[in-house]
């Protein structure tokens, strides 16, 4: 049987991604500002959810402010897709929003074909996925694994604790916890996302399709010593927070070489020295520390030496350290059926892709152990990413989104 025509039109995802990212924009830094529960980001959410409304979609959002809209029967369990809208902090345009978007183009496109769905569609536009208070805290409160005691200590970098953040717009962040879906409700979850990297682009291959998302634990550490004057205190006696970061942060490849793998990523992202003068010696050193891989096994081997190392460097220069875990989110593998049908359908079109691993942390992996999920990744140049200059050619991101299109239509069973 011929399968029903719909396609994505470019020109209409271009404006829908255009109105995204008027909120949040530095012209003077090209960048974009939509962390978590900002203005910026709620102002986002009220327009987007303006858009599906006027599409004739049921709109809601949850306690967790994921902003969602159904397509199809309002009953049964559904085909969710979509992505987060919060960015980093200067940060592109493409990574989250234009999963989004896409997802709700798709909707567009079936509602232009005559086409509906038997199973419901639900577009979603999930919250603070970028980790501003540690985790994805949109997804993980859809799966029910958010608690109160987690929401009581999240902060962000800057000390503003979540409940503050929320409270700020007059939002409860008791009511995460009613964000949790009934199980079954979600048949499966479907995320278009921005690669973040080079591979598809050095391949010279427009569809990326992951079979695995790295794990991720975000550290926090502290060095502490003693402040003093930068003139009078001899090298050998000073207990300075930035020599012992310093020298922490070298012995990262190594560790690596030691315990890691291919897919192991550790990064050093933030750091805040106190005093942070000119003519003082640190007394106080505080930084985050990323790590990464597909293996959680290899993940606590180097967590385990990061902190051993961390120890030894803090004896060696008279310093105290302590270590809090902000977040751990084990790596997953995707469902292997569903990235199995989404190679027969790039084939079917003519879509050369490749099954690969994703290094970033994405909803889709939080999704999996709720409901099988797949994740379709479009080429990203240079593969820059978290950064103004992030950009995907729209030749790509139309056959990514034609792809997640064929998809919707085949889990959903979208006919006339």
């Amino acid at each position: 049987m011929p399968r029903p025509s719909a396609t994505i039109e470019l020109e209409r995802l271009k404006t829908l991604l255009a109105g995204v990212n008027s909120f949040g924009f530095d012209p003077a830094t090209g960048g974009y500002n939509r962390p978590g529960f900002s203005g910026a980001d709620l102002d986002c959410r009220t327009w987007f959810s303006a858009q599906m409304q006027a599409d004739g979609l049921k709109v809601w959002s949850d306690g967790a402010l994921n902003l969602f809209g159904r397509f199809g029967p309002p009953d049964g369990p559904c085909i969710m897709a979509g992505s987060h809208l919060d960015t980093v902090v200067n940060g592109g345009a493409f990574d989250g929003a234009l999963g989004v978007c896409v997802a709700l183009e798709c909707v567009r496109a079936l509602k232009d074909a005559g086409l509906e769905p038997d199973r419901a569609i639900e577009v979603v536009a999930t919250s603070e996925e970028e980790g501003r208070f540690g985790g994805m805290l949109g997804s993980q409160a859809i799966t029910g694994e958010v608690t109160a005691g987690w929401i009581d200590g999240a902060v962000d970098a800057d000390g503003i604790r979540l409940g503050a953040a929320m409270a700020a717009s007059g939002l409860e962040p008791g009511h995460i916890l009613d964000a949790a879906r009934p199980a079954g409700s979600i048949a499966a979850f479907l995320e278009l996302h921005v690669e973040q990297g080079p591979v598809l682009e050095q391949e010279r291959l427009p569809i990326g399709i992951a079979e695995e998302v790295s794990g991720v634990c975000y550290l926090e550490l502290t060095l502490t010593g003693i402040a003093n004057h930068s003139g009078t205190t001899p090298m050998h006696l000073r207990s300075d927070a930035f020599a012992g970061l310093a020298e922490l942060a070298g012995t990262v490849p190594e560790l690596i070489l030691e315990h890691g793998t291919d897919q192991s990523r550790i990064t050093i992202g933030h750091v805040e020295l106190s005093p942070n003068q000119p003519h003082t010696i640190p007394g106080r050193a505080v930084f985050s520390v990323i790590l990464r891989d597909t293996c959680e096994e290899v993940m606590r081997a180097l967590k385990s030496g990061f902190v051993e190392r961390a120890a030894a460097v803090a004896g060696r220069h008279g310093l105290s350290l302590e270590t809090t875990e902000r977040s751990w989110l084990a790596p997953v593998r995707l469902d292997a059926d569903i990235a199995a049908r989404l190679s027969e359908l790039a084939d079917a079109h003519g879509l050369p892709a490749r099954r690969m691993p994703s290094g970033a942390g994405h909803d889709a992996q939080t999704l999996q152990g709720f409901c099988p999920a797949g994740l379709i990744f479009v080429p990203s140049r240079a593969g820059i990413s978290h950064a103004p200059e992030e950009h995907s050619d729209w030749e790509d991101i139309v056959q990514g989104a034609n792809l997640m299109l064929q998809a919707l239509i085949d889990l959903s069973g979208a006919s006339r």
